[in-house]
């Protein structure tokens, strides 16, 4: 059964300036600006006033209205994004052989050593607009943070793939750099 017309509001908070074109949402914000392509969803995306952006669809089927609230969600991180920014605390964790984090290149790249006393060198390359360092306050903590939700939760997901356990029994063998805090850059009132 299609419905004739689903829609959803989104505010655009005080101090933040966003755009549409074409499906284009760009924002910008204190930390920057930052624009997400929506061209691959058959919805209308549309600034209704300066403050509004009026996300709908025609004619859809449930599957097919569940992007709208989806487009709504991105278009909400994009403004948590410039506003406060995203962290991902990740750590270390293991059972016999240090792991050892260099970061080079402006925080750019992360090269993970001895990983289970292997001698080969994990290069991880961060997605562009995100920055890795290691934490001053914890030992084996390194902190990725940026203002693209979807690159830094991506570079974090790299780096924990990067240490994957093979051929042997990964109930046993728990080594690798696993994500152990989302949050914010800036602190959230």
């Amino acid at each position: 059964m299609k419905e004739i017309n689903s829609f959803q509001l989104v505010k655009v908070p005080e101090g933040l300036e966003a755009s549409v074109k074409s499906r284009v949402v760009t924002v910008k914000g204190p930390r920057g600006s930052l624009s997400k392509s929506f061209k691959h969803l058959a919805v209308d995306i549309y600034m209704s006033d300066n403050s509004t952006i009026k996300v709908e669809k025609w004619f859809g089927k449930t599957k097919q209205l569940a992007s709208v609230r989806t487009v709504c969600s991105h278009i909400k991180n994009l403004f948590k994004g410039v506003t406060y920014g995203f962290m991902y605390k990740m750590r270390a964790v293991y059972a016999h052989f240090p792991i050892i984090c260099a970061i080079s290149e402006g925080g750019s790249l992360i090269e993970v050593r001895n990983f289970l006393g292997e001698k080969f060198v994990r290069k991880v390359r961060m997605a562009p607009g995100v920055t890795v360092e290691n934490s001053k306050a914890q030992k084996d903590e390194i902190i990725v943070t940026g203002n693209s939700i979807d690159d830094v939760s991506k570079s974090a997901a790299l780096i924990q793939q990067s240490t994957a356990v093979k051929n042997k029994d990964i109930r046993k063998f728990l080594d690798g750099l696993y994500v152990s805090e989302k949050t914010t850059v800036v602190p959230e009132e």
